[in-house]
């Protein structure tokens, strides 16, 4: 596999499979959808992430035909959607809710959107059959809803949404109704039939995690707008605001003035913690100028007695220690009283932290640990 087949969107010359341009949507005075374009390729896994009231839902349903755009355009496999009614794109779309019958068996809620089209009952019977066993639940076909667990209602209402074959598929908050465990064990059994099936998917949700295990690129939304696609790793660590850096994961955030513009390196004057920050690679800036940088927990280092490095090194007092069972989240308090999250790997079943609560410490990290953001 190329890169290109891989990841289509370094391509130049790829084709988007849909593609939107300059999209809004206004209720009232409030713009919903403010001039969104984003190009999707061919059997991406697409997240749109955002807080509530983002857009994200509204997006979708415009891509579903539900909604109605007051200006730009959607194209879906080179089709012109405008005019084009929801029963007639070659879409499918799976609620947050699922909806499915109550009164129908496992196998009827898969079969219903084929009844409607007037297939045969052959072709219909296997194709259940198909979609049972993609989904495992190929002993469930008599059940009721109401007799399946809630990651099986969500695999049958997925099972329904594939069906009739669509082109795009648009999942709604498909696991919120999940609880933290079974989300995660569903996240990946949603991988694997997206990649069986190749359908093209655009998953909106509004969980963090979610969106990085799920998703092949990430689109980012914030009062309507995209402000960032890349992919879960790209978003990660190189955020492009600090809206991004702060949205996803956890992170440090530290404000400072340029104190040095060198070639291949910067320096950056922080009141904020009453330190220097050396950034060991050049930056487009100017002396004086307000800048920040995002740090992530996981990048910092702890310990009781003075690192070797010169720069980057703080000092401070643990204010707390929090046990997450993979991991440690240390809340270490500096001077002004600024507080600095940092996180460390539990590697070893005793406790080897070598800190405790009330303990001095240092806390360093390396020259292009942390990423600059403009203001």
């Amino acid at each position: 596999m190329t890169v290109s087949d891989d990841q289509p969107w370094r391509d130049p010359s790829a084709q988007p499979f849909l593609r939107i341009k300059g999209l809004s949507k206004h209720f009232g005075s409030v713009a919903a959808v403010d001039k969104v374009s984003l190009d999707i390729y061919r059997g991406e896994l697409f997240c749109l992430l955002g807080g509530s009231g983002s857009g994200k839902s509204t997006l979708l349903r415009m891509l579903a035909g539900f909604e109605t755009a007051n200006a730009g355009s959607i194209e879906i496999d080179g089709q012109d959607m405008a005019d084009v009614p929801p029963y007639r794109r070659p879409v499918n779309m799976m609620f947050q809710s699922y909806a499915l019958f109550p009164h129908m068996t496992v196998a009827d809620n898969i079969a219903y959107g084929l009844k409607r089209e007037r297939l045969p009952r052959a072709e219909i019977a296997s194709r259940v059959d198909q979609l049972l066993s993609m989904v495992q639940l190929g002993d469930f076909a008599k059940r009721k809803p109401s007799q399946l667990s809630g990651g099986q209602r969500q695999r049958v209402a997925l099972a329904r949404a594939l069906a009739k074959g669509p082109k795009l598929l648009l999942l709604d908050e498909p696991l919120g109704a999940l609880d933290k465990k079974l989300r995660e064990e569903t996240q990946f059994e949603l991988m694997k039939i997206q990649e069986e099936t190749g359908v093209t998917f655009v998953v909106v949700t509004h969980d963090q995690e979610e969106a990085m295990t799920l998703a092949t690129r990430i689109g980012v939304m914030r009062d309507g707008e995209i402000v960032q696609v890349a992919t879960p790793r790209e978003v990660y660590e190189y955020p492009n605001s600090r809206f991004v850096a702060d949205f996803i994961g956890s992170v440090n955030l530290f404000e400072g003035r340029v104190s040095e513009d060198g070639e291949a390196h910067m320096r950056l004057d922080c009141a904020d913690i009453g330190a220097e920050i050396y950034v060991g690679h050049g930056v487009s800036c100017t002396p004086g100028q307000r800048l920040w940088v995002a740090l992530r927990p996981e990048k910092v280092r702890v310990s009781t007695q003075p690192p070797a490095q010169s720069h980057n090194v703080l000092q401070g007092v643990v204010d707390e220690i929090a046990y997450m069972g993979g991991s440690s989240v240390l809340r270490v308090r500096l001077a002004n009283g600024k507080l600095v999250h940092v996180t460390q790997p539990n590697l070893d079943r005793d406790d080897a932290h070598p800190v405790s609560w009330d303990d001095a410490v240092y806390l360093s990290w390396g020259d292009t640990a942390g990423v600059v953001l403009p203001v």
